[in-house]
């Protein structure tokens, strides 16, 4: 016989990464921090900012909520602390909200830094007044039940990503990438070439380029064919 499961698996203790780390990301595009990861690490391209707010930097909580419940991040606001990001995975359900205003406010009272889910969530008009970074997939008045099971800390999967609490989230207009814990010194060293290289490409913009580097070099070298007939069929 099958045994019912636990309505929440909750664990024990959260490794969060130092906060001086966690700022080396502050004020940075997303796409920079990207670019230090070799070009990936951002969550499905439909997660977007909801509300007023439209940037954050913070430590991952993460739970799994499951299709049309919210008993899981019920629970993880009531242990989110400081600069915690609140990740809601449900498994990519859109029939009916995970979240609304009158919980993010609580989230944002303990002060958490912003809430992200590959679900959806509702009172956009409350959410924009309250000032707090939220990031859905979309928006709907369809309310969750609060029944579990679920869990809080432990790794899931939300946006095509793994994400595990204690990964630094990071999101602004383009969307939600997330660095996990372990290769967040690496891509802190390697954001400063990213952002000297960005800084002088927007330099030579600025100041008139009409063509990349790469791309002069390329059209000078040896790997192009020039047609005479550029509309014969090949």
């Amino acid at each position: 016989m099958i045994e019912d499961p636990p309505l929440l698996d909750i664990a024990r203790r959260l490794d969060r990464p130092v906060g001086g780390l966690v700022d080396q990301f502050r004020d940075t595009p997303t796409s920079f921090i990207v670019d230090a990861m070799g070009g990936r690490g951002a969550m499905d391209w439909r997660i977007k900012p909801i509300g007023a707010v439209h940037s954050f930097v913070g430590i991952a909580l993460t739970c799994y909520c499951g299709p049309a419940d919210n008993l899981a991040l019920c629970a993880a606001v009531a242990r989110c602390e400081p600069s915690d990001v609140l990740v809601a995975a449900t498994d990519g359900f859109t029939g009916t909200s995970v979240v609304g205003d009158l919980l993010l406010g609580i989230a944002k009272n303990r002060g958490a830094a912003a809430f992200v889910t590959d679900g959806l969530v509702r009172d956009q008009n409350d959410l924009d007044k309250l000032a707090f970074p939220c990031f859905a997939m979309g928006a709907t008045p369809n309310s969750p039940a609060r029944n579990g099971p679920g869990s809080v800390g432990l790794p899931v999967q939300c946006g095509g990503l793994q994400v595990s609490s204690g990964d630094v989230v990071i999101g602004d207009r383009d969307g939600v990438i997330v660095v996990p814990q372990a290769n967040i010194k690496d891509v802190v060293s390697r954001l400063a070439a990213v952002r000297e290289a960005e800084a002088e490409m927007l330099s030579g913009v600025k100041s008139g380029l009409k063509e990349v580097g790469f791309v002069t070099e390329l059209l000078a070298g040896d790997r192009i064919r020039h047609s005479d007939n550029p509309g014969a069929k090949r």
